[in-house]
C-alpha cells in the first residue's frame, strides 16, 4: 500500500531524522511515538504529500487514497456543519455545480433543433450518469446518518462550525474521513479535545477500519485499545515492532538489556583478546597467533545499544504571594450560549490549597466555569475573587494563540516583567529549549513544543492560584509525566480541568463533576469518585453520562438478598483502583531511581556532591519498598475476590 524508504529531513542544516523506512500494509494500525520535536508530525505531513523529504523515496499504489487529520483543523469561515461534512463529497459537489450551469443554460435556449442544443443534451445525459455512478443521490442521506451517529442534532446542522468546541469541530473533520472511505487514514493526535465518549466511538471506528492508519497519539490507553503496531522515532531513528504501546514499551526494554548483556560479553572478549595481542606481539613464535586475533577484532562486528533519549523538562510552579482563606465564592453562577443552558445556579466555595479536578462530557460547562473564574467571560450570578488572589490560565487552545512569526525567547520576552526577564533563558532550558533552538519561529514548532512553550511562558507571571483546561494536549508521555509531578508539588490552589484519569491520579483532593448544568462535590481524590460512582474508569462514566436530549434513569436500590453481593463488587472495584493507583506510583519511583542510578554512573562526584543527596535517595527507595509491600497486600486481597 505504502512504503517508506530511507527518507531523510532537515531544518535548518539540523537533521531531524535520516535512514527511515517502513511499510505500510491493508490492516496495519500503528501508533507513531516519540519525544515533542521527534518529527512524528512531520513524517505525517511527507506521507500526505505535503512536504518533500530532503532525501529517499516514498511509493504506493496509484489507486491508495490518503485521508490526513491534522492537529490544527481548516475550517472555511462561515460553513455550516453540514456544508463542511459536504467538503468530503468534492467531485460530486463540483458535478453539481456543473449541471445547474447547464440546466440553466438549457432553460435559457429555445433552438431545440440546433447542434448545440443537442451537445449540451449530451453533455447532461453523461453528467448525470457520472453523478449517480459516484454517489451523488446518495451522499446527502450518509452525511446525515455519519453527524447523527456522532452525536450531532439535526438543528446543529445549519451552525456555523465556529460556533462549536474543538471536540465538536473534531467530530466533523472524522466524519469527513469516514464519508470518504480512504485507504490509508494518518492521524495526529485525534483525541485532542475529545470527551471520552468520542474517544469510544473512533476506537471502534478505527478497529473495525479495513484500511491502514498511521496515528500520533500520547493517549496511552488509547494506543493500547487500538493499535497492533508501534513505531517510535527516538534520536532521528526508528524502532518498529508489532506490538501496541505498552507491549511495546516492555519489549523496546527487554531488547536494550539484551543489548547491554550482550555488549559487556562483546566488550570482555575484546579486552581478553587485546591483551593475548599484547603478550604474544613481541614473541616470534606466537607472532602469527597475534596477527590472527587482531584480524579477528577488525572483523568484529560491535553490538550498539539503543541510544535513549532522556532528556525531560524541569518544572516548577512558585507561589507568588500567600492569598487569603477563601480563593473563590460563587453564587447563583450561570451562563447560556444563545438558547443552549450550560451553568445554572453554581454555588461553589474554594479554599486556599485546594486542589480540584473538573470532570465530565464536553459541552457540560467545565471550560466555560474555568473561563467564569479567572474573569475571561461574562455571566449571571456573582463570582468574588479572594483577598490576595493572583491567577495562573492555562486554556485548552494557548498554544494557538502564540504568534508563529516571533521567535522562542522573542515570545517569553514580549510576556516577561522586569523580575523575570533575565531569568527567560533559564526557563526555556528547563523546558528543553535550548541553545540555537531559542532563535526558531514558533510557527515551525510542533504542537507538543507549543505546548511547553505555552507553558513555560506562564512561569513569566507571578500566580498563587493556577486554572488549567486540559494542559497535557500534545504533551508526550515523558512531559506529562513531568508536569503531573510540578503540579503535586505546587504549594498554591489548583483547578485542573481534564478527561485523563492517569494524569489525574493522586493529583487533586477535591472533584466537581458537570452534569445537567449543575456540579456535584466529591470530597476525595479521582479513585475515590470513581469508586462512588460504581465504575473502573473515565470511559464508563462518560459512555453512562445523559447526553444532549436523553434523561437519567432511576438507578434501581439493591435488594436485601443482593446487598452482599453488591457490597463485594463495591470492595474488588475499590482495590482494583487502589491496586491501579499503587502501581502508577511503583512505576514513577523506578524511573526517578532508574534516572538517578544513571546520573551516578554518568556524574559520580557531582551526584553525591548535591546536598541531602543520600537521605533523598534512600527515602525514595524506602518509599519504594513500603508501596511494593502495600502492592502485595492488596493484590492478595483481590485474588480473594476472585
Amino acid at each position: 500500500m505504502l512504503n517508506v524508504h530511507d527518507i531523510a529531513v532537515s531544518f535548518g542544516g539540523e537533521v531531524l531524522f535520516e535512514g527511515i523506512s517502513f511499510r505500510l500494509n491493508p490492516g496495519d494500525r500503528a501508533g507513531l511515538i516519540g519525544k515533542n520535536g521527534a518529527g512524528k508530525s512531520t513524517l505525517l505531513k511527507l506521507l500526505a504529500g505535503e512536504m518533500r523529504p530532503d532525501g529517499g523515496t516514498l511509493a504506493m499504489d496509484k489507486e491508495t487514497s490518503i485521508g490526513y487529520l491534522k492537529q490544527d483543523l481548516e475550517f472555511r469561515q462561515g460553513n455550516t456543519v453540514l456544508e463542511e461534512a459536504y467538503a468530503a463529497f468534492g467531485e460530486i459537489r463540483e458535478l453539481e455545480a456543473t449541471l445547474e450551469k447547464v440546466n440553466a443554460q438549457l432553460a435559457a435556449r429555445e433552438d431545440y433543433q440546433s447542434e448545440a442544443y443537442h451537445d449540451l443534451m449530451v453533455s447532461l445525459s453523461d453528467l448525470t450518469h457520472r453523478y449517480e455512478l459516484i454517489g451523488g443521490y446518495r451522499y446527502q442521506g450518509a452525511t446525515e446518518k455519519v453527524l447523527l451517529g456522532l452525536g450531532f442534532e439535526r438543528e446543529d446542522f445549519d451552525r456555523p462550525t465556529d460556533t462549536f468546541s474543538g471536540g465538536w469541530r473534531m467530530r466533523i473533520e472524522l466524519a469527513k474521513l469516514l464519508l470518504q472511505e480512504h485507504d490509508l487514514l494518518l492521524l495526529d493526535e485525534p483525541t485532542n479535545h475529545l470527551d471520552i465518549e468520542s474517544i469510544l466511538w473512533l476506537e471502534d471506528f478505527l478497529r473495525q477500519f479495513p484500511g491502514a492508519v498511521l496515528m500520533v497519539s500520547h493517549d496511552r490507553m488509547f494506543l493500547d485499545q487500538v493499535t497492533n503496531r508501534t513505531i517510535e522515532i527516538s534520536l532521528g531513528r526508528i524502532y518498529d515492532y508489532n506490538k501496541p504501546y505498552s507491549e511495546f514499551l516492555l519489549l523496546r526494554e527487554e531488547i536494550r538489556q539484551q543489548q547491554l548483556s550482550a555488549q559487556k560479553n562483546q566488550q570482555r572478549e575484546i579486552q581478553q583478546a587485546e591483551r593475548l595481542i599484547e603478550r604474544f606481539r613481541a614473541k616470534s613464535t606466537k607472532a602469527s597467533m597475534a596477527q590472527s586475533l587482531i584480524k579477528k577484532l577488525d572483523r568484529m562486528e560491535r553490538i550498539e545499544v539503543d541510544a535513549e533519549d532522556t532528556q525531560q523538562m524541569q518544572v516548577r510552579f512558585p507561589v507568588s504571594r500567600q492569598p487569603g482563606k477563601v480563593v473563590f465564592e460563587l453564587q447563583g453562577v450561570s451562563k447560556a450560549y444563545g438558547d443552549k443552558q450550560v451553568l445554572q445556579g453554581v454555588d461553589l466555595l474554594i479554599e486556599r490549597g485546594s486542589k480540584i479536578a473538573f470532570v465530565g462530557q464536553n459541552g457540560q460547562g467545565k471550560t466555560t466555569l474555568a473561563r467564569i473564574l479567572v474573569g475571561e467571560l461574562g455571566h449571571g450570578g456573582t463570582c468574588r475573587p479572594g483577598h490576595n488572589v493572583q491567577l495562573g490560565y492555562f486554556a485548552q487552545d494557548q498554544a494557538e494563540h502564540l504568534d508563529g512569526n516571533l521567535t522562542v525567547e522573542d515570545t517569553m520576552l514580549e510576556a516577561a516583567t522586569e523580575a523575570t526577564r533575565p531569568k527567560v533563558r533559564d526557563i526555556l532550558g528547563a523546558f528543553l529549549f535550548r541553545g540555537e533552538e531559542v532563535e526558531k519561529p514558533v510557527k515551525v514548532l510542533s504542537g507538543g513544543e507549543r505546548n511547553r512553550l505555552a507553558l513555560a511562558r506562564m512561569l513569566l507571571q507571578p500566580f498563587n492560584v493556577l486554572v488549567m483546561d486540559e494542559p497535557t494536549n500534545h504533551l508526550d508521555i515523558p512531559s506529562k509525566n513531568v508536569l503531573k509531578e510540578a503540579l503535586g508539588n505546587f504549594d498554591g490552589t489548583l483547578i485542573l480541568v481534564s478527561h485523563d484519569r492517569d494524569f489525574l491520579q493522586g493529583l487533586t483532593n477535591m472533584v466537581y463533576e458537570f452534569r445537567e448544568q449543575r456540579i456535584k462535590p466529591y470530597l476525595g481524590d479521582i479513585d475515590f469518585y470513581l469508586e462512588q460512582r460504581q465504575v473502573d474508569g473515565f470511559r464508563e462514566v462518560e459512555r453512562a453520562a445523559p447526553g444532549k436530549d436523553s434523561r437519567q434513569a432511576p438507578v434501581a436500590e439493591p435488594s436485601q438478598d443482593g446487598a452482599e453481593a453488591h457490597r463485594k463488587r463495591k470492595e474488588k472495584r475499590s482495590l482494583k483502583n487502589r491496586l491501579s493507583s499503587l502501581e502508577s506510583r511503583i512505576h514513577d519511583l523506578e524511573q526517578e531511581l532508574a534516572e538517578i542510578d544513571h546520573q551516578l554512573l554518568m556524574n559520580y562526584d557531582q551526584t553525591i556532591a548535591q546536598p541531602d543527596f543520600f537521605d533523598s535517595y534512600q527515602a525514595r527507595k524506602k518509599q519504594l519498598e513500603t508501596l511494593m509491600e502495600e502492592w502485595e497486600v492488596v493484590s492478595s486481597r483481590l485474588e480473594d475476590h476472585a
